[in-house]
């Protein structure tokens, strides 16, 4: 018999032993699909192996994992041991079949067909429904049967999370958490693809690449930014802004420059718990934050006053009056934002600052929700001279109108 060389990735292995559920879940990129399609080709060809792939929903085999597997079997060399079918491939020696449905077209009665299937492998199982699941469970019952699940986790509610990552999973299964960090095999232009991701949406690099839980993208109130080391011009105009805060809510300041339609934050300070002596220190930890004019939150003229007199002279209260905050949000949100991978905590503010949900129906509120905007509010200040320059109306000479007169007779 010819040997079946199979390059296997290190993070596969432990599914190679025996056991009835085994899953692997994470982001995209990391090799997931292939893996387990290799999996199945192995097994069709070392013995008589019935398997069903599944889909919750399939309206046409082209989406189904039927091209990926005919791919694997010509790519492992054994293109000659299989006939492809419209809707199966079949091993012409050892009658081994592969096969390939959507599980929410099943009914109870339906179902029975696959009662003597060796594997069941559900592909994007992040959309397996409870119904689903309660009909495959027990039909796929065989002695030494397989239940195989791969999927890029969507919320921790999903039926397959509650059962292969939730507080009491079966006790013969076998997960594995897989990135594209786990596939030695992860193509470049996935790569810029990744990278491109990683840097304009974080939250969708998360989900998407990492296999983090999806995030109600819909409340967030900056989609509108990046991730990128820069350095500022010497020309730069920066703009420096602070919010103050003490006890539970931290001191912070931000330094930002403008270019276009392109507003760079390169520069943060932030301290939970700082006290007013220390302030003009942690501002000192910002370049030339003592040379150039600084917005503060006006709420606090005390320690206005006291930053004036101990190095930072150009400092000045913020301008606050009715819808303030959410004029300068949109503002804001109609640049381009650029961020220092430096910045941490704007970093994590700009991910994190919402609009209110309806708690009955859901849906988006035009409200913002007043935490995790400490920064957002020290780079309002520090934005507020421009975004007032802008609103500011011009001067200009008024237009003269002619008016004809009819001349007298």
């Amino acid at each position: 018999m010819a040997e079946l060389n199979i390059n296997t990735p290190r993070w596969f292995i432990p599914l190679l032993e025996n056991a009835r559920y085994k899953g692997a879940y994470g982001g995209r990129g990391s090799g997931k699909s292939h893996a387990f399609a290799e999996y199945i080709v192995e097994r069709c060809v070392m013995g008589r192996t019935d398997v069903v792939c599944l889909r919750e929903v399939q309206r046409s085999l082209k989406q189904s994992v039927k091209k990926l597997i005919e791919d694997k079997i010509e790519n492992m060399g054994v293109g000659t041991l299989f006939t492809v079918q419209h809707d199966r491939i079949k091993h012409n020696q050892n009658g081994s079949l592969i096969i390939f449905e959507g599980l929410a077209s099943h009914t109870a009665e339906s179902i029975k067909s696959l009662e003597g299937f060796d594997i069941a492998w559900f592909e994007e199982a992040q959309s397996c429904s409870q119904r689903s699941l309660d009909l495959l469970r027990p039909t796929i019952r065989k002695p030494g049967s397989e239940l195989l699940f791969t999927w890029n986790p969507s919320m921790p509610t999903d039926p397959i999370e509650i059962l292969l990552r939730g507080d009491n999973p079966p006790p013969d299964a076998i997960v594995e958490e897989v990135n594209f960090v786990n596939n030695p095999w992860f193509p470049d232009v996935l790569r810029e693809e990744m990278e491109y991701d990683k840097k304009r949406d974080p939250d969708k690099y998360a989900h998407i690449w990492l296999g983090d839980y999806v995030k109600n993208s819909e409340t967030r109130v900056f989609k509108n930014w990046s991730i990128e080391e820069f350095e500022a011009p010497a020309d730069a105009v920066h703009r420096f802004g602070a919010d103050w805060g003490f006890a539970t809510d931290p001191t912070v300041l931000v330094r930002c420059h403008i270019v276009g339609r392109k507003l760079y934050i390169d520069y943060e300070a932030y301290r939970v718990g700082c006290e007013i002596v220390d302030t003009p220190e942690l501002f000192m930890s910002v370049p030339e934050a003592e040379k150039w004019p600084l917005t503060a939150d006006n709420a606090r003229p005390e320690t206005i006053s006291y930053m004036r007199k101990h190095g930072f002279p150009k400092i000045r209260a913020a301008v606050k009056g009715p819808k303030s905050v959410e004029d300068g949000i949109e503002w804001l949100k109609s640049f381009d934002i650029v961020v220092h991978p430096r910045c941490k905590k704007t970093i994590d503010e700009l991910t994190l600052y919402s609009y209110k949900e309806d708690p009955l129906t859901g849906n988006v509120l035009p409200l913002l929700v007043d935490k995790e905007n400490h920064v957002i509010d020290a780079l309002r200040y520090a934005c507020e001279g421009a975004r007032r320059a802008k609103d500011r109306p011009k001067r200009g000479f008024a237009k003269i109108i002619p008016v004809r007169m009819p001349m007298a007779r």
